[in-house]
């Protein structure tokens, strides 16, 4: 029986089990972000032994690339000229590649980072977005810092904002960032549990808030009025970890903040349609959502809080298929 999530011109049928790895290919149950080329080729940037898993729209693999590069992989975003801007938080780097895998610039010094909460890039950042006329790139730093650096494409850092804080333009975990055909820089505020937004020089507009603890920030293509998906990787806390109706789910929203709709079942689970930890989000040119998610890494936290083991075979990346 098929699983249908979503409701009134938002609904989605999930294909489980869709990515056909190879034998003895495994993700370890994290992707930590997925991007979706021109030709709707899906790049999986996972934590297994190949860093950088590629399938065509149907699932079938095509190749896999970034062995020895990549230390923990955490964000991907698709340029416009079809090449990969991809973060690296173990490493403390981001790096700009073909999508065969060559790497044409790093920015950051690979192993070393910058002291905590210092502000400097980058400790563990998280995730990049290009300005609409590629001229500038935004980066979101991330774990151990609490800032949006601007960074020319060529790896010249022009400005940075933000620090540790609730208040407007301050951050608790700067996760993923885009930006819109005007120019607006948005930012998850994961810990902050909001999406702020700011103009292209870091000047604080708003915020999208009704949302837990958002991971995945997507913004998609090709419009003037762009919607926004975000992955709510939800409670991880052992006296709400089971707290219903706060994900982990999909919600998705306009340009202004207004939701639309809410993927997901109320609680997390392990069965087609019910989410772990969504992290890293796509869309490919028919609508569908590619959902990455670090399941080892959510669930083991979940098991540890109630004294469980941990399942084998967690599923880490799921495609919802739009019906209308």
């Amino acid at each position: 029986m098929s699983v249908i999530l979503g409701t009134d011109g938002y609904r989605y049928e999930v294909s489980d089990n869709w990515a056909k790895l190879p034998p003895g290919m495994e993700f370890n149950a994290d992707v930590a972000a997925v991007g979706v080329d021109e030709n709707d080729n899906v790049y999986a940037f996972n934590r297994g032994k190949h860093p950088m898993c590629v399938f065509d729209r149907n699932g079938n693999f095509l190749r896999s690339w970034g062995e020895g590069i990549f230390v923990r992989p955490h964000g991907v975003h698709m340029a416009p000229d079809d090449t990969l801007w991809l973060t690296d938080d173990g490493d403390h780097t981001v790096r700009h590649c073909t999508l065969d895998g060559k790497v044409l610039l790093t920015i950051g010094i690979p192993g070393k980072s910058a002291p905590y909460m210092s502000g400097e890039p980058f400790h563990r950042c998280t995730h990049t977005a290009l300005s609409p006329q590629c001229d500038y790139l935004y980066i979101s730093d991330g774990y151990g810092n609490s800032r949006v650096h601007k960074y020319t494409p060529d790896g010249k850092r022009v400005t940075s904002w933000g620090e540790p804080g609730t208040d407007p333009g301050q951050f608790n975990i700067a996760h993923n960032i885009c930006c819109d055909p005007d120019g607006w820089v948005y930012v998850a505020d994961r810990e902050n549990h909001r999406v702020q937004v700011f103009d292209g020089n870091g000047k604080y507009e708003t915020q999208w808030v009704n949302m837990h603890r958002p991971s995945g920030l997507y913004m998609e293509t090709g419009t003037r009025t762009p919607r926004f998906f975000v992955g709510e990787i939800g409670p991880d806390m052992a006296v709400n970890i089971d707290l219903p109706n706060c994900g982990p789910r999909i919600s998705i929203y306009t340009s202004k903040g207004e939701l639309l709709a809410r993927l997901g079942h109320p609680h997390a689970g392990l069965a087609p349609g019910q989410f772990i930890s969504p992290h890293g989000l796509a869309v490919d040119s028919r609508g569908d959502i590619y959902v990455g998610e670090v399941s080892f890494t959510n669930w083991g936290r979940r098991v540890r809080a109630k004294g469980e083991e941990l399942p084998s075979g967690l599923r880490s990346l799921q495609k919802l298929v739009k019906v209308s």
